[in-house]
């Protein structure tokens, strides 16, 4: 099961956060064995964000995977996220971080694997 965490500045409608959703559950499939019918997402909107000490309009994506994959895969998922994102939202390129993290375990359904 992917996570994706996204945390922003801007105030999005719903309408922006289903498409920022379906468009993240669409491109999580570049990542080989990872689809939408597993993926949670989770849209948090309105944050003050600082960046350098200056409030300003920001993005911050949490990726988090079970298992591990070839770095191709993620460069690949990066730059897709980062244009939905920047599409959605409105943001600018450099208004936009990412972090992967991959794991050997991952509690689901009451165990861990």
């Amino acid at each position: 099961m992917p996570y994706i965490g996204v945390s922003t500045s801007k105030k999005l409608s719903d309408e922006q956060k289903d498409a920022l959703k379906a468009a993240l559950g669409e491109k999580i499939s570049v990542i080989p064995g990872k689809s939408e019918q597993a993926l949670m997402v989770d849209i948090a909107d309105g944050h003050a964000m600082y960046f350098a000490g200056e409030k300003r309009e920001l993005a911050f994506v949490d990726v988090r995977c079970f298992g591990t994959t070839e770095f191709a895969n993620k460069k690949a998922f990066t730059e897709a996220a980062f244009a939905v994102v920047q599409q959605t939202t409105g943001l600018p390129g450099d208004g936009i971080y990412l972090t992967y993290s991959e794991f050997a375990n991952w509690g689901t359904k009451g165990s861990m694997k």
